[in-house]
């Protein structure tokens, strides 16, 4: 039988190697995250700095940013980047193949987004799009241009058509922002964005992104070993300043573009993920469904739209019938058949 001594004594025996284990795991923790640092500051570091620009890099309001180019057409389609990409030249690397089959294409790289620079400037959607504006034309290329935005971009794209519609020829959409639905960012939602750079800081992202990337399923997609590589490389270092407030004024982007009328002049066309179509956001105070017709909605009863199987970023899978939207939707502004240059 125990006595009343014994029983306290295997209670704090108990205390003790509980708090020995938990010791050791925050110890293990804390090695891990530091080598997760280590890794981060010099072989990943040095891995992202040997990266050479694909494209131009021009001088922008203070900054650089970088474009990256294919093609020689006549129609010059500017693909805009979705936030937190880490670096959309590469990204977007086997679509801008595909179009520029036919096509002058161009990828448009952000400040604080792959080979650009960071800025001070705030971020607001007058001067994404004036930013944009004056790159293009830096870069040697004249509007009127046919704007390819992925997710946010598309908010971009919107309000660069409602402020100066004689640059923009059409916007194809790819799983672009709504912006017919306005919600004030919710406060955990900038709560987490420390929790992002601190991860960033400790090479948790390059980590994974390193051993998470399936090479041979992005080589099947088209991308190059080269584009492969460099994505990995830029993986660990997307968290900066300018995305940090790009990701907390993300709502007021919306509301910006969602003031203006969209000009009925412009076609619209929206291609839409499946996964995105399909699932429910429990976030959102409506069905993925009715969040897409009421977009469609506002911009009016000419907009056009095409489901397809995918995740958001639906150029993966999807190259060959985007590069065929977009030759329609040009034919049609031209009032000609596809097949007509």
């Amino acid at each position: 039988m125990q006595t009343r001594k014994q029983k306290p004594r295997q209670a704090r025996g108990r205390g003790k190697k509980i708090m020995t284990v938990i010791a050791i795991i925050l110890a293990v923790i804390a090695v891990l995250m530091l080598a997760g640092a280590t890794l981060r500051a010099t072989l990943y570091r040095s891995a992202r700095e040997r990266v050479e620009p694909y494209g131009r890099l021009v001088e922008v309001a203070g900054g650089r940013m970088h474009l990256r180019s294919m093609g020689s057409g006549d129609d010059t389609i500017v693909l805009l980047p979705g936030m937190g990409v880490a670096l959309p030249s590469a990204e977007f690397g086997p679509l801008m193949r595909r179009l520029s089959e036919r096509h002058t294409v161009v990828c448009v790289e952000y400040f604080g987004v792959g080979f650009s620079s960071g800025t001070a400037r705030p971020r607001s959607c007058g001067n994404y799009v004036e930013e944009t504006r004056a790159a293009l034309a830096a870069a040697g290329f004249r509007p009127p241009y046919v704007l390819m935005p992925h997710s946010i971009s598309g908010v971009f794209a919107e309000y660069y058509a409602e402020t100066h519609p004689e640059e923009v020829k059409a916007i194809i959409s790819l799983d672009g922002t709504s912006t017919a639905y306005y919600e004030k960012m919710p406060g955990f939602v900038k709560a987490l964005l420390p929790v992002a750079k601190f991860q960033q800081a400790v090479g948790l992202t390059a980590v994974a992104a390193s051993l998470a990337t399936n090479r041979k399923s992005l080589r099947d997609e088209g991308y190059s070993d080269a584009e492969i590589h460099d994505m990995i490389a830029f993986a660990g270092f997307t968290v900066n300043d300018t995305l940090v407030e790009e990701i907390a004024k993300s709502a007021e982007f919306i509301r910006e573009a969602k003031e203006l009328p969209y000009p009925a002049s412009i076609p619209y066309f929206k291609v839409i993920a499946r996964k995105t179509y399909e699932t429910p956001n429990p976030q959102m105070k409506m069905s993925p469904q009715d969040y897409q017709r009421r977009h469609l909605e506002r911009i009016g009863p000419e907009a056009r739209y095409e489901i397809l199987d995918g995740s958001h970023f639906i150029w993966l899978g999807n190259a060959d019938r985007i590069a065929v939207i977009a030759d329609e939707v040009l034919a049609s502004e031209r009032g000609s058949s596809p097949s007509a240059k």
